[in-house]
């Protein structure tokens, strides 16, 4: 059986973590729903840039924009919705079939809003408004001024998909987050059945660091946790998820129609060449999860993925890895609060250069 189709029968939900329009229109990702079991897209500004400054798939609408006078910013945004609104119709079938549990595509807010409370509200409110399809997810990151805004979001009925989160300080304060917001859209009487979440939690660029401090120890404890603490981060997290999603307290919103907010494994692709292409996919398969997976990662898993329900094994020894770590004085707050910071820095110069690219192409019509 493909292991990819495998995922689900472990309540694991595989999402395509890229966009094209090509891929929209000539049925690559239909083929990737049908075929593999896909089941949700994630987009980011990195992702966008690659596919406006890398293909000509989108020259008709820019050149239909720049005669309109639109602004640089505004291209972008009509771009990108356009492609989101198709991606959304695509899923659509699956989001009414699995009532609402799977079939999201996620755009992100602006980069240079993650310092900025109230301006990622109002551009939150305003991509959903614009993008009007209810599989839209908006991306907020996990930063301290986007956490009161995925509360406020969540209150406002909006799907939020939280980013660019490393540690369990960010996974609380997000859980905290969603669990407020719904509790207060109860309140004020609307549906929280309709209102989905995924806290989406950062996986390779975890051993990225990590591994370089072990590196520089050179000592054989320190050389036998390499390429082990991103995955026991993961693991001690989702027993964090399961103690607070199944508590009394979150059953009882559940009664009143609250979703559980899943976590997803983002960052799954390999950056240690040393490492099986699939391993951030084999270890952290369980109930209750998303994996949204780039392009190479989804036919390196297709091809050799191992499926087994391996999130809640060795959860004990994932605790004595990250304390072993901490003996050894890594620093796992420290290291995951700069990746953090370091991640914000790295979509906003993905923004200016996509924002870039546009400015030239415009001069091209």
């Amino acid at each position: 059986m493909n292991p990819l189709v495998e995922l689900h029968a472990y309540g694991q939900s595989f999402w395509y973590d890229n966009i094209r329009r090509k891929f929209l229109q000539d049925g690559t990702l239909q083929g990737l729903i049908d075929n593999d079991g896909l089941r949700g897209m994630t987009s980011n500004p990195a992702i966008f840039e690659k596919a406006i400054g890398g293909s000509n798939d989108y020259d008709e609408q820019l050149a239909q924009l720049v005669a309109a006078n639109a602004s640089t910013q505004e291209i972008y945004e009509k771009l990108a919705i356009t492609d989101i609104q198709a991606a959304c119709d695509i899923f659509a079938p699956l989001y009414d079939e699995s009532d609402g549990g799977d079939g999201y595509v996620s755009l992100e807010v602006s980069p240079t809003l993650a310092r900025d409370t109230a301006g990622t509200i109002r551009e939150a409110r305003a991509l959903f408004a614009a993008v009007d399809r209810p599989n839209l997810m908006i991306k907020v990151p996990a930063t301290p001024e986007g956490i009161p805004a995925i509360k406020q979001l969540i209150s406002d009925g909006i799907n939020i998909n939280v980013t660019l989160m490393f540690n369990m300080a960010h996974y609380e304060a997000v859980a905290k987050a969603y669990i407020d917001g719904v509790t207060t859209l109860i309140e004020k009487g609307g549906d929280a059945s309709k209102v989905a979440s995924v806290a989406s939690f950062f996986v390779s660029r975890v051993d990225a660091s990590v591994d370089s401090q072990l590196a520089d120890m050179n000592t054989p404890e320190a050389a036998a946790l390499q390429g082990k603490v991103a995955i026991a981060n993961c693991k001690v997290v989702y027993k964090r998820f399961k103690e607070l999603f199944h508590a009394e307290e979150f059953i009882e919103l559940q009664e009143e129609g609250a979703n559980r907010q899943r976590l997803l494994w983002a960052s799954t692709g390999t950056k240690n060449p040393s490492y099986p292409s699939t391993l951030y996919v084999d270890e952290l398969i369980g109930p209750e999860t998303v994996n949204t997976m780039p392009p190479a990662t989804i036919d390196a898993f297709r091809a050799s993925g191992t499926v087994n329900h391996t999130l809640e094994a060795d959860v004990a020894e994932a605790e004595a890895i990250v304390a072993k770590a901490a003996e050894l004085g890594i620093d796992l707050a420290a290291i995951t609060e700069k990746l953090q910071d370091d991640g914000v820095d790295a979509f906003v110069d993905a923004f200016d250069v996509l924002l870039n690219t546009i400015e030239e192409k415009k001069s091209s019509f």
